[in-house]
């Protein structure tokens, strides 16, 4: 699944290409990718302008001259990307936004559990995980003292923890990994047992490690690619995920793959302790 340095480059990217164009029609080839009444979401976009594309988490936000906002979850599979009108669709390709330039906006996803819903805008947060969705993993947001308060109450292990993005916004099983590997913890510590340093430490690595990979637009492991139809750079840069069998950058020891929480693990037995 996409996290949030992969969902924002898709964004910028949508904001390069799309920003300021106007949707003439959609077609609808997989109904279940959207929440509303299919008819309905055709005739209540058709001639409106894409004003800007914003996010939450791992959520676009595509915002209509109208005063409405279409909430898109990429999941697992969900991708965008912009062609020449009549090129030729792929049998993936399930929503079509035909723009009045002859251009097309598609919408593909192998899976089909991406998912698109139009609200008025200003009631994002009554759609799905959005309603309770933590703080952005950005300096300004995401304090020592908030982090400790949650971390405080929960015997939770700070692997799953950190996965709900109900206390943080935007991490997956990719960006929790390594920046637990970046601040020396295992997956499997209680969340409440972490020492204020331990916290301070790891929610550096988690704002310097979203940075960091937004600016390498996103992480290439199986499947994503930008609005521009590339790889995301960033795989090249990680220090543990993937890289089970393979010596820690630190010190040497091999990298370990567990399961913790259902989720593929990775992490350095040594630098790593529980």
């Amino acid at each position: 699944m996409p996290e949030l340095p992969e969902v924002e480059t898709v964004r910028r990217g949508l904001n390069r290409l799309v920003k300021g164009a106007t949707i003439a029609s959609i077609d609808v080839f997989w109904p279940k990718i959207i929440n509303n009444d299919v008819e309905s979401f055709k005739q209540r976009l058709k001639q409106q302008t894409i004003e800007k594309v914003d996010r939450r988490g791992k959520y676009l936000l595509f915002r209509f001259s109208n005063g409405l906002t279409m909430v898109s979850h990429l999941r697992m599979e969900g991708k965008y990307n912009v062609a020449p009108r009549g090129q030729e669709q792929t049998k993936h390709t399930h929503v079509v936004f035909h723009l009045t330039d002859d251009r097309d906006l598609l919408y593909n996803d192998t899976r089909k559990f991406g998912r698109m819903t139009l609200v008025p805008t200003g009631e994002e947060n009554t759609v799905g995980g959005l309603k309770k969705m933590g703080p952005e993993p950005v300096a300004d947001q995401l304090t020592v003292a908030y982090m400790t308060t949650i971390f405080s109450k929960s015997k939770k292990m700070i692997k799953p923890l950190l996965l709900d993005q109900s206390k943080i916004a935007g991490i997956g099983n990719i960006y929790a990994d390594e920046t637990l590997w970046m601040s020396k913890i295992h997956p499997m510590r209680p969340a409440n047992s972490l020492t204020e340093e331990e916290i301070a430490s790891l929610r550096q690595s988690i704002i310097d490690e979203m940075a960091m990979a937004i600016k390498g637009h996103g992480t290439t492991v199986h499947s994503f690619s930008t609005a521009f139809g590339e790889a995301g750079q960033f795989q090249n840069q990680l220090h543990v995920y993937g890289r089970e069998g393979e010596p820690c950058e630190r010190c040497g020891t091999l990298i370990e793959k567990i399961k913790v929480a259902q989720r593929g693990t990775h992490f350095c037995p040594h630098e790593q302790r529980l």
